[in-house]
């Protein structure tokens, strides 16, 4: 083993939470890494390929390794809970922050690429370009990827993690099904046994993976335009090399380079070719993105009925009643971090960050004019939108005003895309059916949000 100390632990807060993080290497371009399975920012250094690894991928960058909320080093949620992948975004974007790493090369691994390619998508001006190890849109079966995992196997695998009482068995059996140059290696069965046990309980990386299961970027990806390198081993049974294919055909500014080898972790099996491609993207001069673009979650809401009551109240009871009106959703939109773009008089339009931020906002506003006699219809969508100083444009725009004038008295409609990216959060929707959008391509599905 190397004899270079292993790098100290730094914390950053991200809310109430504490996050995990080293900085080691002093190259030219900041590189995020976000390892995937069960990380353990100090355990990574036990283990002599991941150790090379780094070392390596700190020798042309300045590395910035994180554990992600709920695992490794970083605070642990409580019983039962695990951070969206709303929640996972914003760690992300903190620990670039506090890391001084901004803009920064993203290398995100299996469940971490979800993370990296939505905050690449909305922070286009924090992220440079993303390296993605054995990514895909989904985890779930679907037309678009047939080889990915049916339902059933998805619950089957879940119950599995969950039931593990039996650290090293399992372990065995990870190493024959997804690193198979350790399998019958007893040592390095126990580094993967160890490992898991720092990462976290069995229970924890169930809910953590849980999470991920019900995540789809398949109608985000033309969004994310920033540079990115995937990767994917040809023959590995758990990261296909289908849905790599699937994920660099449909990204704008995509490069696949398919390596030899069947190990599901980067730095095990030919390692050498991994590093040298990545040195190769993180060094080599990109092109800028469009800062102009960048996703986000539009909401739309507006008063049911308000002709009506205003000719029944007449302007001056009217006038005052929609003052308060206004008051109620402005303190709402800086409550959950949204950002005001326009008003009608009876209507707002304004962005969030995260989609999860805004379907809360939506629910609080319904909830507040009520008290005091009005009722609203919303409705959110999340999409690429152009940024044209404190004017907001583009087909994203347009869809999320169709599918608020869709919305009943007191209803919140939302797109599939925000109904997906919200897996795993409080927010429970039914499905509204298939519509026509006027003056937007295609039928869209929609979801109406349900206490």
């Amino acid at each position: 083993m190397s004899a270079t100390p292993i790098p100290s632990v730094q914390y950053a807060k991200s809310g109430s939470f504490t996050l995990a993080y080293q900085v080691v290497g002093e190259g030219p371009k900041d590189l995020v890494y976000l390892p995937a399975e069960t990380p353990n920012v100090v355990g990574n250094w036990f283990v002599p390929e991941h150790r090379r690894f780094l070392e390596r991928l700190a020798s042309f960058s300045r590395l910035v390794i994180t554990d992600r909320r709920g695992l490794g080093c970083s605070d642990r949620m409580p019983p039962g809970q695990a951070p969206t992948l709303e929640e996972h975004v914003d760690d992300l974007l903190e620990i670039l922050q506090v890391a001084y790493a901004a803009p920064a090369v993203v290398f995100a691994c299996a469940e971490t690429a979800f993370i990296a390619m939505l905050a690449a998508a909305g922070h286009p001006d924090r992220i440079s370009g993303l390296v993605l190890w054995g990514p895909t849109a989904s985890w779930r079966r679907s037309e678009d990827l047939p080889w990915e995992r049916s339902e059933d196997a998805i619950e089957a695998s879940l119950g599995a993690i969950r039931r593990v009482t039996n650290l090293r068995t399992w372990a065995e059996q990870f190493a024959r099904n997804n690193v198979p140059s350790w399998a019958g290696d007893p040592q390095r069965v126990a580094l993967i046994e160890a490992l898991s046990a720092l990462g976290g309980s069995a229970e924890a990386w169930y809910q953590d993976q849980k999470v991920f299961t019900g995540v789809d970027l398949r109608d985000l990806l033309p969004s994310i335009r920033v540079p990115t390198l995937v990767l994917a081993r040809t023959a590995s049974r758990l990261q296909r090399i289908e849905s790599a294919r699937f994920l660099a055909e449909r990204l704008p500014s995509a490069e696949l380079v398919e390596l030899d080898g069947a190990d599901s972790l980067p730095f095990v099996g030919d390692s050498d070719a991994v590093l040298q491609e990545i040195e190769r993207f993180v060094v080599g001069a990109r092109p800028a993105v469009d800062p102009r673009r960048a996703l986000a979650t539009v909401l739309f809401t507006d008063i049911v009925d308000s002709t009506k009551r205003a000719a029944a109240m007449g302007d001056a009871a009217w006038g005052e009643l929609l003052h308060r009106h206004n008051t109620i959703v402005r303190e709402e939109l800086r409550r959950f971090g949204g950002r005001e773009i326009d008003t009608t008089g009876d209507g707002f339009f304004a962005t969030f960050d995260g989609p999860a931020r805004a379907v809360n906002g939506a629910r609080s506003i319904a909830k507040r004019v009520e008290e005091v006699g009005l009722a609203i219809r919303a409705g959110v969508h999340t999409g690429e939108i152009e940024l044209a100083g404190n004017e907001r444009h583009g087909i994203a725009v347009h869809v999320g005003a169709r599918v608020a004038a869709l919305a009943g008295p007191s209803e919140i409609l939302v797109t599939r895309t925000v109904k997906d990216l919200t897996a795993g959060s409080d927010l429970a929707f039914a499905d509204a059916g298939e519509h026509d959008l006027k003056g937007v391509p295609d039928r869209w599905h929609l979801y109406r949000l349900v206490e």
